[in-house]
């Protein structure tokens, strides 16, 4: 033997004698073997020569598969199916795919349904197209009746009268609207109706309000009183009940010479207020609609004595009178007699 020893983990010398190396070529005929057994010494495996295989078949005897020898081996790895024409464990190539049955039997389907659309359309009848759940049971085609009704069919006629309005009345003025407030009401007098008020049915019956404007706030319209022992007084928790309105719009360049008045303000100091007097016209409305339906003439407010108690303006020092009370009254006694 070589005194080449490798390292530990190395690779060993190849031109060394090691266990299982071939023989060497150039010995003698005769010559002991490398591995220094002996000629006809017992093989490793511990049996005979001449022995029978460990699996009992007789030298020469076929594989069990049946197959010659160097064929391909029909599993080359237990539970692995066999793969001809390849590799072992490669599949065929261009192994052809069965159909499934659910496939086969859409097919049929549908070639059966291709058949019955033809003869049906050729004979000029309708079709019913029938969906199909599973694979249970053979489709059964489905035809319908001709689409053009025969001659004792019933037809549905149109109505014509079209459908009826159950809705409530649609107003007529865009500006109307839905009183919460009695002071609301006075939008009759900028042109607006009052959706939920008394509609106006003739003077004997009817409820009034009256709303005056002011030459400094001609936009902001005040309730006007008069006596709650007239016929068409209304009460302001009762609003709705009204059908009447009464609009009481200043003159504008009716002012009167001021009257100078003089108050005693809060702070003690004594101020002169100008009282100036003017002149209104009277219209009446039909709450619900907007509607003029009459004239009241014209109402005085009059600036001839200073009030026992007056609102004015701290800037300007002006202060409008009010239209008089009992002309209001004898306008609304002459329209609602």
């Amino acid at each position: 033997m070589s005194d080449n020893h490798p390292p530990y983990g190395g690779y060993p010398d190849p031109n060394a004698g090691a266990w299982g190396n071939q023989p060497d070529p150039n010995a003698p005929y005769g010559a002991q073997p490398g591995s220094g057994a002996p000629y006809g010494a017992q093989p490793a495996s511990g049996a005979p020569y001449g022995a029978q295989p460990a699996s009992g078949a007789p030298y020469g005897t076929p594989p069990g598969s049946g197959a010659p020898y160097g064929a391909q081996p029909a599993a080359p790895y237990p539970g692995q199916p066999a793969a001809p024409g390849g590799y072992p464990g490669q599949p065929a190539p261009f192994a052809p795919v069965p159909p499934k049955r659910g496939m086969t039997k859409g097919l049929i389907v549908g070639l059966v349904a291709g058949a019955v659309t033809l003869t049906l359309l050729c004979c000029g009848g309708g079709l019913a197209y029938v969906a199909f759940g599973g694979d249970e049971d053979d489709p059964k085609p489905v035809a319908s009746g001709s689409a053009t009704p025969g001659p004792g069919t019933p037809t549905a006629a149109p109505s014509e009268s079209g459908p009826a309005s159950t809705g409530p009345d649609e107003p007529s003025n865009n500006d109307a609207l839905t009183a919460r407030y009695s002071s609301e009401m006075s939008a009759v007098c900028e042109g607006g109706a009052i959706l939920n008020a008394a509609a106006y049915t003739g003077p004997s019956s009817a409820k009034a309000f009256v709303f005056s404007n002011a030459p400094d706030r001609p936009t902001f319209w005040s309730q006007k009183s008069f006596s709650s022992d007239k016929s068409y007084y209304t009460k302001s928790a009762d609003f709705a009940t009204a059908s009447v309105i009464g609009c009481l719009k200043v003159v504008e360049g009716s002012e009167g010479t001021p009257k100078k008045c003089q108050y005693k303000s809060t702070d003690g100091k004594v101020v002169t207020v100008n009282y100036i007097s003017s002149r209104y016209t009277l219209t009446f409305h039909a709450a619900k609609t907007g509607e003029k339906i009459g004239d009241g003439g014209t109402v005085t407010a009059p600036a001839s004595r200073c009030p026992s108690f007056i609102s004015y303006n701290k800037v300007t020092l002006k202060s409008y009178a009010a239209p008089d009370s009992g002309t209001i009254e004898a306008a609304l006694d002459r329209f609602l007699k």
